[in-house]
C-alpha cells in the first residue's frame, strides 16, 4: 500500500507507473540512499530494486515500511514495468539514451517531475528538522574553524579544516564543494578554492554547507582577517549587503512570489547604487539537493508557502577588488521567514 505522499505524487503524474533511478529521488521516495538502484511506483506499490551491494542494508532499513525491496537491476525493474504503457520519468534528470531505450521497449513517456517538484518543495516537519540539524552542524563547525585560521594558510587548507569539523560533528558529507576565497578572489561568486595564501588584512569569504541524512544546509560568511586600515569601502558595502539580507529576513512572507522577495534585497541595493554588482539570484530552494525550488530571482514567479526552505544570500562583487556575500538557510512557518542559522553573528567580524 502506498503512503499518502506517494499516492499524491502518483495521481498527479498521470502515468500508469513511475520509473526513477536518480539517487536523490530514490531517497525521497523510499528513505534509503544508494549510489545505484531503481524505483518503480504503480497504483498499488512502491518497489526499490537494489543490487547486491545494497540489498541487505535496504531490506533491513525499509522492513515494515510501505516500500518493497527486491534484489535486482535495470532488467528486473523493466520487467515490472511491462504491464504498463505510459511511464512517468523525471525529464530534467533523465538522459536521452535512457529515454530512447524505454521508448524502444514500447513505453510512452511523460514527465513526472512536476508532480515530484510539487511534493518536494513543501518540506515535512521531519525534513525541516534534518535541514536544521545540517545547519547546526555547519555553524558549529564554522565556529570551531575560526580560531584555527592562521596567516599563510591556503584557501584549500581552510576548506579542508572546515569539512573535517563538519564531518566530526556528524555530517554525512558536504552539500557542495566548499568555497574559500581570500582577498580579491571573493569577487568571483563561485571562486574555485585554490592555493592562495592568507595575508593580514585580507577579506575572507566562505560558502559552505553539509548534509544530515541527505538533507543540505547552505551558509556564507564574509569577514576580515585583521584590519590593516584599508577597508573603508569594504566596510560600507558590507553594511549594505547585511541590511539587504536582514530586510529579506524581516519581510519575506507566504503569498509573495520569489520575484517579490528578490526585489526586497535588489531594491535596497539599487537605492545604494549597488544593484549592478549583485550578479546572481537572491536565493534557491534547499532540500535533498542544494538547488531546489522555489527560485528567488527576478524570474521567480512561484508563490511562497509555509514549509518551503530557501537561501537568503545577497551579494556585491567588484571585479578584481572584493566580494561580499551573507547567506542563511531560511524556512517559512506561520507565514513568516525564519532562519536556521542561530549561532554565527552577521555583523562584520574581524579576526
Amino acid at each position: 500500500m502506498l503512503t499518502e505522499r506517494l499516492r499524491k505524487i502518483y495521481a498527479a503524474a498521470g502515468a500508469d507507473a513511475l520509473f526513477l533511478e536518480q539517487d536523490f529521488l530514490r531517497r525521497y521516495l523510499t528513505g534509503f540512499y544508494s549510489t545505484d538502484g531503481f524505483v518503480v511506483v504503480t497504483a498499488e506499490s512502491c518497489t526499490l530494486y537494489a543490487d547486491p551491494r545494497y540489498f541487505e542494508a535496504a531490506e533491513r532499513a525499509l522492513r515494515g515500511s510501505a516500500v518493497c525491496v527486491k534484489e535486482g537491476s535495470y532488467r528486473e525493474a523493466l520487467a515490472e514495468l511491462k504491464a504498463n504503457r505510459k511511464i512517468g520519468v523525471p525529464y530534467p534528470f533523465t538522459d536521452f539514451a535512457r529515454a530512447e531505450e524505454l521508448r524502444q521497449e514500447g513505453f510512452e513517456l511523460c514527465d513526472c517531475m512536476p508532480a515530484l517538484k510539487e511534493a518536494m518543495e513543501i518540506k515535512s516537519p521531519e525534513e525541516i528538522a534534518l535541514i536544521g540539524k545540517a545547519c547546526e552542524i555547519a555553524e558549529d563547525a564554522f565556529l570551531a574553524l575560526l580560531p584555527q585560521i592562521k596567516e599563510g594558510m591556503t584557501e584549500s587548507a581552510v576548506a579542508a579544516l572546515l569539512e573535517y569539523e563538519m564531518r566530526r560533528r556528524g555530517a554525512s558529507g558536504t552539500s557542495f564543494e566548499t568555497i574559500v576565497a581570500f582577498g580579491a578572489n571573493g569577487s568571483v561568486p563561485h571562486h574555485e578554492t585554490g592555493n592562495t595564501a592568507l595575508s593580514f588584512g585580507d577579506p575572507v569569504l566562505i560558502d559552505f554547507g553539509c548534509k544530515a541524512e541527505g538533507y543540505c544546509s547552505d551558509c556564507t560568511r564574509t569577514f576580515l582577517f585583521g584590519d590593516d586600515g584599508r577597508h573603508e569601502d569594504f566596510k560600507r558595502i558590507y553594511a549594505d549587503v547585511l541590511k539587504a539580507h536582514e530586510l529579506v529576513a524581516e519581510r519575506a512572507a507566504a503569498g509573495m512570489t520569489g520575484r517579490d522577495v528578490d526585489e526586497i534585497a535588489r531594491g535596497f541595493l539599487r537605492s545604494r547604487g549597488l544593484d549592478g554588482y549583485f550578479t546572481h539570484s537572491l536565493g534557491h530552494g534547499i532540500g535533498l539537493q542544494i538547488h531546489e525550488y522555489p527560485l528567488l530571482s527576478p524570474r521567480g514567479r512561484e508563490v511562497l508557502k509555509d514549509g518551503m526552505v530557501f537561501s537568503d544570500e545577497p551579494g556585491v562583487y567588484l571585479a578584481g577588488k572584493l566580494g561580499i556575500r551573507i547567506e542563511d538557510s531560511m524556512y517559512l512557518k506561520d507565514g513568516k521567514a525564519r532562519s536556521f542559522m542561530k549561532k554565527t553573528k552577521k555583523n562584520l567580524m574581524i579576526l
